[in-house]
């Protein structure tokens, strides 16, 4: 599969000029393993003076809804902008849908190369979005914030470093929920041995240290230099 494009609407674009351009994200960028695109929804509001993109919700209640029209116009420029985008996929963050997990990271990582990312602020955005894109609803975790913006850098992330060669192999292999939630044995390399449990303890230098008249050590055999025991230590310890 080609690189993976990241199209992400939003009325806030610079709240992610910050995190998309550090670390792993921004080398994913610069090899061109990914692209990422922030549309500001303001530029489809029909209301040419004030942008709006917002009105009270029908059948009265507090705060403002997100209007169809200008999202459905924001997401139809996003898919002209991509020759592949038959294999594009419509998410909506919602605090009512589906719960973002490694699984799903992992299987959107190797089913489609182009992503819409719609986020959400005040009370919601118009269900006609939902019904009208086929989009799919996803929530982050069993809590409220106060914006779709945060979910979207999440998914993101999580989705990028699962492409080949974003991060190193052995980092992934390592790590608790690439076996424990995926069960994707045969996606690793021959002779791979991890356990299934989650992560265990880590430590690094100094070898020693003291806080408010406590010393704390590592454990002796991360010390040791006996591979085999420090696995069976980490597999003992494996939370």
């Amino acid at each position: 599969m080609s690189k993976i494009s990241f199209n992400i609407i939003t009325i806030f674009p610079k709240i992610f000029d910050s995190y998309f351009s550090e670390s792993i994200i921004k080398r994913a960028v610069e090899k061109k393993k990914v692209a990422i695109k922030i549309h500001n929804l303001r530029d489809f509001s029909a209301d040419k003076k004030h942008h709006k993109v917002d009105d009270r919700p029908f059948g009265g209640g507090a705060g403002m809804v997100l209007m169809a029209e200008p999202i459905l116009h924001a997401v139809k420029k996003a898919q002209l902008g991509n020759r592949e985008s038959k294999l594009a996929k419509v998410v909506i963050f919602s605090a009512k849908g589906k719960q973002f997990n490694q699984k799903m990271a992992y299987d959107w990582s190797r089913k489609y190369n182009n992503f819409i990312f719609i986020t959400g602020r005040y009370e919601g955005i118009d269900e006609r979005v939902t019904k009208i894109l086929k989009a799919e609803e996803i929530s982050i975790g069993p809590y409220i914030t106060t914006d779709g913006d945060v979910a979207a850098m999440i998914v993101v992330s999580a989705i990028t470093r699962l492409i080949p060669n974003v991060i190193n192999w052995s980092s992934l292999e390592d790590e608790s929920f690439f076996r424990k939630t995926l069960h994707l044995e045969t996606e690793f390399p021959s002779g791979s041995s991890v356990s299934k449990k989650l992560e265990y303890p880590h430590y690094t230098r100094p070898e020693k240290i003291t806080w408010k008249g406590k010393r704390y050590k590592v454990p002796n055999v991360l010390l040791s230099g006996n591979h085999a025991e420090i696995e069976k230590w980490r597999n003992k310890n494996r939370k």
